[in-house]
């Protein structure tokens, strides 16, 4: 039996590393050092040391689009023009939370509201975190509602267990094969980390 290949990654949060763990899982390779989780900004400021890194193994860069470009493209110009060979750097259109809109049935099961609420081209709405958070609102289950939703006067655009919650579905819910047939920028990535894989098996790297 083949050994897994081991792919190293840096996010931007909490969701975002559970989205990279199941996309490594989907392309078939196993998650090494997540690293990250301290925000955009910061992940901006190391991507160089990740792209050195990634001359001489795999690596797995994951951020979300927001509203830092009309679309992935110049994002990526932006941030990464020259790519090392074992990179594999994508942009989630316009956030994760797309990706995970994008598996409709699941996530309207998992919040308990009707799947027609969810947006049928999640990659257009602007700001898929407050979409995710009003679809919330309108959960039939308390439990929902109270984790995701922020409390009035808090001053949080989401409620206290609102990633916590993500992730749960994450990784017993979503299927990102499903999603990928509604977002462009999820497909896109399965397929460049598929053929990631494949080159690091046939240069046999593990």
């Amino acid at each position: 039996m083949a050994h897994p290949i081991v792919i190293h990654a840096a996010v931007e949060g909490l969701v975002d590393e559970a989205v990279a763990r199941r996309l490594l899982e989907a392309a078939g390779a196993s998650a090494g050092d997540v690293h990250g989780r301290n925000g955009k900004a910061w992940l901006h400021q190391k991507l160089r040391a990740y792209n050195e890194a990634a001359r001489y193994g795999p690596w797995l860069i994951l951020v979300d689009l927001d509203q830092d470009a009309e679309c992935a493209p110049p994002l990526r110009r932006q941030w990464l023009p020259n790519a090392a060979p074992r990179m594999c750097f994508r942009i989630a259109v316009h956030a994760v939370e797309a990706w995970l809109m994008a598996d409709a049935a699941s996530l309207a099961s998992f919040l308990r509201v009707p799947a027609a609420r969810i947006p049928a081209d999640p990659e257009s709405i602007p700001n898929p975190k407050q979409e995710v958070v009003n679809l919330a609102r309108q959960s039939r289950l308390a439990a929902i509602r109270e984790d995701m939703v922020p409390r009035e006067g808090s001053g949080c655009p989401i409620g206290p267990a609102y990633s916590s919650r993500l992730i749960e579905f994450v990784n017993h819910r979503w299927r990102p094969e499903v999603a990928a047939k509604r977002s462009e920028s999820l497909k896109r990535a399965i397929e460049r980390l598929t053929e990631l894989v494949c080159r690091m098996r046939e240069e046999g790297v593990s």
